[in-house]
C-alpha cells in the first residue's frame, strides 16, 4: 500500500504568526490541531517538515539535525518574505530544542517549548523510538514480515549517527540557552516517557527571560499536543501568545 504522509500546513490568518515545529521522528500532525486552534483566533501559523521526515524511514537517516535546523531557518525567513513581521515559535521535543534556538537566533516575541530535551539522557529510549517509528511505517507499507526483519537490521546499524548528532545538537542549545531573553511558556508533561523531564526546571532556570513561565500537564505525556490535555494546552498557549507584546518590532 502507497503511504500518503501528512503534508506541511500554512493556515493564513491576521499579521501576527506562529511557527510550528513538530518532533524528532513526527511530522505537521504533531501541531496540526493546535494550529487550527490559533488559527481560529486569527493568528497565522506556518508547520514546516524537516529533512527525512514524514518519508520512508531511510530518508531520515540521509539527514542530521542540522538539516531541520536549516528548514526551520527557511521557514522562518518564508514567513518573513511572505510579510509576516511579528512572528512566535512553538514546538514539540526536538521542535521544542529549535524553538529554543530560535529564541536567541531570530527577533521572535516569545517562544513555546514543550516537552524540549536539553540533556543526552534517555538515548535508549530514544533509540527504541526511532526503531518503533520505522517498523510501524514498513508494516503500514504492508512488506512482508522478511522484508522488514532485513531492513530494520540496516537501519538499526545506522542510527548511532543520528543519535550523536542530536547529542551535539542538544550540547549546543544548552550552553547557549542563557542568551534567551525573550518572553517563554515552557511546557511540560509530567508523564512523558521519552525524556528527562527536569528539562524543563533546566530551561526555566537558565533562560534570562524576564517574563518566563513553567507548566507542568500532570495527565500527560511526551506528545502532549495530542494528549489528554490538548485542549487545556491549547488554550494556555493562547492566552501566552495573547500575553505578548505584538507591537512592530
Amino acid at each position: 500500500m502507497k503511504v500518503r504522509p501528512p503534508k506541511p500546513f500554512f493556515f493564513e490568518g491576521g499579521p501576527r504568526a506562529v511557527l510550528l515545529l513538530h518532533g524528532f521522528t513526527g511530522n505537521s500532525t504533531d501541531v496540526r490541531q493546535l494550529g487550527r486552534y490559533l488559527n481560529k483566533r486569527g493568528y497565522t501559523c506556518y508547520a514546516p517538515h524537516y529533512r527525512g521526515h514524514a518519508a520512508p524511514p531511510e530518508e531520515l537517516l540521509k539527514t542530521l539535525p542540522s538539516d531541520w535546523w536549516e528548514d526551520v531557518r527557511k521557514a522562518w525567513q518564508y514567513l518573513n518574505k511572505s510579510g509576516f513581521r511579528e512572528i512566535a515559535v512553538s514546538g514539540l521535543s526536538i521542535g521544542g530544542v529549535f524553538s529554543l534556538k530560535c529564541g536567541y537566533t531570530f527577533p521572535v516575541k516569545g517562544i513555546v517549548p514543550m516537552c524540549a530535551p536539553v540533556h543526552s539522557t534517555n538515548q535508549e529510549k530514544i533509540r527504541a523510538g526511532v526503531l518503533r517509528y520505522a517498523k510501524k511505517y514498513k508494516i503500514f507499507q504492508e512488506k512482508r514480515n522478511s522484508e522488514i526483519e532485513a531492513e530494520m537490521l540496516d537501519f538499526e546499524r545506522k542510527i548511532p549517527g543520528i543519535l550523536d548528532s542530536l547529542r551535539e545538537t542538544l550540547s549546543e542549545v544548552r550552553q547557549n540557552i542563557h542568551r534567551i531573553t525573550v518572553p517563554a511558556f515552557i511546557v511540560q508533561a509530567r508523564l512523558d516517557e521519552m525524556i528527562d523531564a527536569e528539562s524543563a526546571n533546566f530551561i526555566y532556570n537558565e533562560i534570562q527571560s524576564k517574563i518566563k513561565h513553567l507548566k507542568w500537564y500532570e495527565k500527560s505525556t511526551h506528545v502532549i499536543t495530542l494528549g489528554a490535555e490538548k485542549e487545556q494546552l491549547n488554550q494556555d498557549i493562547y492566552a501566552f501568545l495573547e500575553s505578548l507584546d505584538w507591537s512592530a518590532s
